[in-house]
């Protein structure tokens, strides 16, 4: 189990299969631009998005597959994250079927099938229960009552970090329950609970010094042949963009990204 931990931790930009294999194309280049989210954008509601979200194959067993947007991100040519189905099993379950799947420790994203939100990430502590950050506030609840009939995923292995000991995940997270607003250093669900996974402080606010040299990349792979990379100076910008993208919808996403023609000329578009 070690050897195949090292082997993903250590995949570099070139072995991972994306729409580009020679890198990161110039032309397609975008510069990230940082935006504010908190979780009290996630109200856990029930508004509704184009049906054309869902992936129309019929599903099977309980078990329901996306047509979610794709990425993957890199700290200069290392793969820190995929989400790619060729890699990943994306499959999302029922909470009573991922209630039998989790274990203390686990990483849990939840997914709104049914409006405009971002996943909702948390730590699954057992007996039932997650901790997660919800509403400035940082919590325990009852996964099936939180979850207001959604869907999950267990999401440990999407982020190429090395992965702390489940008793040490559980100490970050239930070390910090209680805290609210002004004291929470995380500025969505997905950042603290994955700090609490991996430990890192660049999934902090402020937890990494930005140099001119430090770039993440994230590919947003929006069809096999339709790749479009941001650039970012800090992992918590990258993922704020990828949350925003999440909460738009792939159908969105494909009209900001259109598909581009290579023969066409390709322009720049960079956000001071």
């Amino acid at each position: 189990m070690g050897n195949q931990l090292d082997r993903i931790t250590h995949l570099n930009y070139s072995e991972l299969p994306t729409g580009d294999p020679a890198g990161i194309e110039k032309d397609e280049l975008r510069v990230g631009v940082a935006y504010f989210f908190s979780d009290e954008e996630e109200d856990l509601d029930d508004r509704s998005q184009p049906e054309n979200y869902k992936d129309q194959s019929p599903s099977k067993d309980g078990h329901i597959v996306l047509n979610e947007i794709e990425y993957s991100a890199f700290c200069c040519q290392e793969c820190i994250f995929s989400k790619l189905r060729e890699n990943e099993d994306l499959t999302i379950y029922s909470i009573k079927t991922l209630l039998t799947m989790c274990k203390p420790g686990d990483l849990v994203e939840l997914v709104y099938v049914a409006n405009d939100q971002p996943p909702h990430w948390a730590i699954y502590e057992g007996g039932g229960h997650i901790i997660h950050l919800y509403k400035g506030e940082i919590r325990k609840d009852s996964l099936y009552e939180i979850s207001n009939g959604q869907l999950g995923r267990i999401v440990n292995n999407w982020y190429r970090y090395r992965p702390l000991p489940a008793d040490l995940v559980m100490q970050n997270a239930c070390g910090h329950l209680g805290l609210r607003t002004d004291e929470i250093c995380w500025t969505n669900s997905e950042s603290f609970a994955a700090w609490c996974r991996f430990g890192k402080r660049e999934f902090k606010a402020g937890g990494e010094i930005q140099t001119a040299e430090q770039r993440y990349f994230l590919k947003i792979h929006v069809s096999e042949n339709n790749v479009h990379s941001l650039m970012f100076h800090s992992l918590e910008d990258l993922i704020r963009e990828k949350r925003k993208m999440d909460a738009s919808g792939k159908l969105r996403v494909i009209k900001e990204f259109p598909i581009v023609n290579v023969r066409e000329e390709k322009h720049n578009t960079v956000i001071p």
